[in-house]
């Protein structure tokens, strides 16, 4: 499903992520680990076709990300750090917005919008202000838009960061049941967001793969002990 090969970014003299290779297959939901700073998002971001690579190659059900960016974003539904909702509109019209610029079909759009809508639990929220929302709320709302137009994968960045408590666990429920539907992948630096939803682990350190494995391997190795010493108090959630 997700085929990355020697993926290689550097700003200048800075690299930000070097030679990294992995895979994600069909239907699963695999964490990618690691402290702030690490690569995390910059692979997102390269993944999704949002930012080049300097080296390396990414492929997407057979179709490369940097030859046929246009068929890879069509099968991807991307929510990053910040979702990029507009505070102005209602969670439907906004809906309706995304869904048209990513190519849902007049004639299909009130399904679509509808299937988001109570996957991600906005029924009562669907003539709200998106600027009067919770947090918690416009995080869902930036999850329907990037389920919107039923993509194959979803990429997850950081998608319960600032999240009070009880948001945090709704969030991860909401993930928790797209297992199987769609292939996932969530980036976090917060390891019990690895351990409560997924099924696979790839820990990123200082732009490097230093660890891919399932769950239960890697805490018998110690590797998601090591990561999570690294992480500083005030990441733990």
């Amino acid at each position: 499903m997700i085929k990355v090969e020697g993926l290689t970014k550097r700003y200048g003299d800075v690299t930000a992520i070097e030679d990294l290779s992995f895979q994600v297959q069909k239907g699963e939901i695999v964490g990618f680990l690691g402290p702030n700073g690490a690569g995390k998002t910059t692979t997102m971001r390269i993944i999704t076709g949002f930012l080049p690579s300097t080296d390396g190659t990414v492929t997407v059900s057979g179709h490369d990300i940097f030859q046929k960016p246009m068929e890879v974003k069509k099968r991807i539904g991307y929510l990053p750090e910040h979702p990029p909702l507009y505070g102005d509109m209602t969670v439907t019209g906004y809906l309706k917005f995304v869904a048209k610029i990513k190519g849902v079909p007049r004639s299909a759009r009130a399904e679509a919008i509808d299937r988001a809508v109570m996957r991600c639990g906005l029924k009562d929220a669907r003539k709200t202000i998106i600027g009067k929302l919770s947090k918690g709320f416009r995080q869902r709302v930036g999850l329907a838009q990037a389920m919107i137009h039923d993509p194959e994968v979803l990429i997850l960045d950081e998608p319960t960061i600032g999240l009070d408590p009880k948001q945090i666990i709704e969030i991860r429920e909401l993930v928790k049941s797209l297992a199987g539907e769609q292939t996932i992948i969530l980036s976090t630096h917060i390891l019990p967001e690895v351990t409560m939803i997924c099924q696979r682990c790839l820990i990123i350190d200082q732009g490097r793969i230093v660890a891919d494995d399932s769950l239960e391997a890697l805490t018998a190795q110690g590797s998601l002990e090591s990561v999570f010493l690294k992480l500083t108090t005030e990441d733990v959630q």
